[in-house]
């Protein structure tokens, strides 16, 4: 029997793993990966060890903390430990043009994505897209720092004009926009490399799309005094089937990914574009209360903590879910 060890920088995040590993009655622990360091001489404790490092942890002012992890993960499996998302898993996580490059090579429709740095190489490249084009931090992360322009020459000469001024230390993504048929994006949740369902999500607010609950915004927040209950742009769809979920699979499995969210989207054509790998899923309560599923195997946090619980080989866990 294993101790799980959950990895991670957000605390807002942890409770809802917490109280799912906690009603498993799992041993368990964290490791807060801000304000500490990284002793690669250290021989890591035994265990099963999940990695939750987040992308958007710089919007939190953790920025260093994907460096740290990869190092901690890296000598954690260097001792032969077992890891679930490992440093391969965090590697594709903080870079969208990484994920582009996994997507075209597991033959899955993405958008053309170009990295580029500094405000004179972006404008250049702008100019090479036609149509709209988005201008996105190449690490990501909740969907910060994501801003649409109608053409690339527009967004070229707001960078002329000074209006849009990208910071010359950041890579950034130019990539084409792939205009939705309707306002919904649909995020495919992966739990121990099969899919437990999908989840329909409102894009009319804007690109910050992170499900957790800690994070809704805009209109997803109920007002201050009322208590009615708080509209969601988030919707479990339990039976949802679509070809692109068996590649996603394939795709993960082959980089070593067992819990992730891949969102897609699909054009006026029906065209499926993915676009976002994502380890650090996250799993909205209220929807998964609508769909009828919490608490249930079946709910996201219950589903890894089943995963997690497996994988130590500790007793009295019920098995993860299929």
């Amino acid at each position: 029997m294993s101790r799980i060890f959950v990895i991670h920088e957000n605390e807002e995040w942890l409770p809802p793993l917490a109280a799912a590993l906690e009603a498993r009655g799992l041993d368990w622990d964290e490791i807060f990966m801000s304000g500490r360091s990284v002793d690669l001489s250290a021989t890591p404790q035994e265990g099963v060890y999940y990695n939750r490092m987040s992308a958007s942890s710089w919007t939190r002012e953790h920025g260093a903390a994907p460096q740290l992890t990869l190092a901690l993960l890296e000598n954690i499996q260097a001792h032969g430990h077992r890891v679930v998302n490992k440093a391969r898993a965090l590697d594709l996580e903080i870079s969208k043009a990484r994920q582009a490059v996994i997507l075209e090579r597991n033959g899955i429709r993405t958008p053309r994505s170009v990295l580029a740095a500094g405000a004179s190489d972006i404008a250049k490249t702008a100019r090479t897209f036609e149509g709209p084009v988005i201008l996105k931090p190449d690490c990501g992360g909740k969907g910060a720092g994501v801003s649409l322009y109608e053409t690339g020459e527009m967004l070229a000469g707001l960078i002329a004009s000074g209006d849009v001024e990208p910071d010359p230390f950041t890579t950034m993504l130019v990539q084409a926009y792939i205009k939705p048929a309707e306002p919904f994006i649909i995020r495919n949740e992966i739990v121990g490399g099969k899919h437990l369902y999908s989840v329909k999500v409102d894009t009319t607010g804007g690109f910050e799309l992170c499900p957790a609950d800690v994070c809704e915004i805009g209109d997803a927040a109920c007002p201050v005094g009322e208590e009615a209950e708080a509209p969601n742009k988030f919707e479990v769809l339990t039976d949802f089937a679509h070809p692109d979920i068996a590649k996603f699979e394939k795709m993960l499995a082959g980089e070593g990914i067992e819990i992730a969210g891949v969102e897609f989207l699909f054009d006026d054509e029906g065209k499926a574009w993915t676009y976002d790998i994502n380890i650090n899923t996250n799993y909205n309560g209220q929807a998964e209360t609508k769909a009828g599923i919490a608490g249930s195997d079946r709910a996201g946090m219950m589903a890894v903590s089943g995963f997690l619980g497996s994988l130590s080989g500790q007793f009295g866990v019920r098995e993860a879910a299929e």
